[in-house]
């Protein structure tokens, strides 16, 4: 995305198959927000804590171009969540 252009899929990261647990440090020890449609990653920063910060996407299934527009009419709250320290988390309807 070219709004986000420092942003790596799991995929790409060779994390596609891991556990949730080993995306959270990945994202952690990179300085990554970790973008999912899984609870748990949100789930796990309200007892965890940031880093790694999470934007949620609570929606049901939908397409990848739906994501990326729900992404980019919030990039605002998203740069906002990464510039706040005490914030942990950005749920996105």
């Amino acid at each position: 995305m070219d709004v986000f252009p420092e942003s790596v899929h799991v995929q790409d990261a060779g994390l596609e198959m891991v556990d949730d647990s080993v995306v959270w440090g990945y994202a952690r020890a990179n300085g990554f927000v970790i973008v999912s449609k899984d609870s748990d990653f949100h789930e796990r920063s309200v007892y965890s804590g940031a880093p790694p910060k999470v934007v949620w996407i609570k929606r049901g299934n939908c397409a990848t171009d739906a994501i990326e527009e729900l992404l980019r009419g919030h990039v605002g709250d998203v740069k906002k969540l990464l510039s706040d320290d005490d914030g942990r988390f950005l749920i996105l309807f």
